[in-house]
Order: structure tokens, then C-alpha cells, then sequence
């Protein structure tokens, strides 16, 4: 069994996703004209920004990523929590997958745009008080199967899930933090999903998200024409909302072996 450990979690799907873009990548000469014609930018791109009264550092990875990669026991912010302990963490994710082996060649891999770090400040002019509040790591966007096995999630998350109903973090009494998934009927609830498709006909799902804090953040709206994400809390959070439907409801992930060499 691994067990991904908190301060691993971003570094492991950075690495995993840049292997996969480099392993994805080969060199072709160009032509004198299609050398006039092309424009670059380097691989890392920084921006800075304020809102909320807080102050973010976003560095991107410039790339559009195919990923076949599985994850499993990924058990984020295990701490003293009075309300819900019982499940011992914040996000307790059984299985984490990206692609699909079940499905034809198009289905195996998923596709992922502009991995990026976000990190948190507070006060960051003023040198004396400056602090940091935390960071989070996501996607500018994410299309393709996804399987999961969640059994308590910390954060905000809307799958529909057809027939079985929707799950809604927001139908949470305690706010979506330690959320075990259940729910009154009609719903799907945690236990029976076991994964997702990210987008759909009219584009990839934008929103998602993992955030590691010490106080709660409003963070900004993904694009101007979305709505503000609910307000990450402090601890481990993880948002994703956007163009999300069940691929199973009955608690079990489709298969995904790695693609052959």
C-alpha cells in the first residue's frame, strides 16, 4: 500500500505530470517559414495578484498534458478535528486515476491544460507582518475519465450523476468539511461513485482545485464568466464542480492499466 503523504501531494502530480509531457513530446525540425512563423513563451509563467484582501503568487506550467497515471491512499490533513473525527482526515481518497483502460484509445488518457501552484499571502507588502497563508495546486482545465473512490472529502463538489441523483457538498449540514457523502435520498452520495467525466460538448471542466491553508480564502472565479467558488477553509480543500458526470454510481472505478511501451 502507498500512502501519499500531505507535503508530497503536489510535488507527486507535478512530477507525474510533466513526465507525461515529456514523454509525450519529440523534436521536429521546422522550416525557414514555419520558423518565421512560430512564437514561444518559456515553460514557467508567473503572475501575481490580489483579492479578498489577500495577496497569490501563481506559477504555471505553460503545457497541455495527456495523463495516464493512478493514485491510491492519498490521505490529506490528519488532525484533530472535534466536530468530525471519525474519519481522520480531511480528504481520505481511496483511489485517484486518470484514464481509462475499458474504453478504446480515446478514453485511455486525460486531458490536462496549464498545471499551476498558487501561494497564499497576507500582507506581503509590508515586510514586518508579511505571512503565508498556504498554497494550492490545480488546472487551468481537466477533460477526460477520472475514476475515484472518496471516502470523506473536505470541500466543494457537484457531480450529477443522472439517475442516481446529484451529489452536492452544499447539501453538507457541517459546511463540507470532513463530508463522509451521505445524503438523503434521491442523491448520489460518496460511497457510490466511483468516478467522473470531466467536460463535456461545450468544453473541459475549469475549476478544479486542491488547497492546503491556515485560515479559510475566497479565491477568484476561474474565468470572468463563472461564479466564485465556494470559500475554501482552512486545512485541506478541494474544489471541483464544473461539467462533472458520474461514469459509475455503484462505488467502483473503471479499470485503467497503464498504456503498453
Amino acid at each position: 500500500m502507498s500512502v501519499i503523504r500531505p507535503g508530497l501531494l503536489s510535488f507527486g502530480l507535478c512530477t507525474a505530470l510533466l513526465c507525461a509531457g515529456m514523454a509525450q513530446a519529440q523534436l521536429k525540425p521546422l522550416s525557414e517559414n514555419e520558423l518565421s512563423a512560430a512564437r514561444g513563451q518559456g515553460m514557467l509563467i508567473l503572475n501575481n495578484s490580489s483579492y479578498g484582501g489577500f495577496d497569490f503568487s501563481r506559477i504555471a506550467l505553460g503545457a497541455d498534458v495527456s495523463l495516464n497515471a493512478n493514485f491510491r491512499d492519498i490521505r490529506l490533513g490528519e488532525y484533530s478535528y472535534a466536530p468530525r473525527n471519525a474519519g481522520g482526515a480531511d480528504i481520505d481518497m481511496r483511489l485517484l486515476q486518470f484514464g481509462r483502460s475499458d474504453a478504446g484509445d480515446a478514453a485511455r488518457l486525460v486531458q490536462i491544460t496549464n498545471p499551476y501552484l498558487e501561494f497564499v499571502y497576507r500582507n506581503a507588502g509590508d515586510a514586518a507582518t508579511r505571512e503565508v497563508v498556504g498554497m494550492r495546486f490545480g488546472f487551468d482545465s481537466i477533460a477526460g475519465d477520472v475514476g475515484l473512490n472518496i471516502a470523506t472529502l473536505s470541500g466543494s463538489m457537484r457531480v450529477d450523476g443522472g439517475a442516481a441523483g446529484v451529489l452536492d457538498s452544499r447539501s453538507d449540514p457541517g459546511g463540507g468539511k470532513r463530508w463522509d457523502g451521505a445524503c438523503v435520498a434521491p442523491c448520489l452520495s460518496l460511497s457510490q461513485l466511483g468516478g467522473v467525466r470531466a467536460g463535456n460538448a461545450s468544453g473541459p471542466s475549469r475549476d478544479f482545485w486542491i488547497s492546503v491553508l491556515k485560515t479559510g480564502v475566497q479565491f477568484q472565479a476561474p474565468t470572468a464568466t463563472m461564479p466564485i467558488p465556494d470559500l475554501a477553509q482552512a486545512g485541506f480543500w478541494m474544489n471541483w464542480r464544473d461539467k462533472l458526470t458520474a461514469i459509475a454510481t455503484n462505488g467502483v472505478a473503471p479499470p485503467n492499466l497503464p498504456p503498453a511501451r
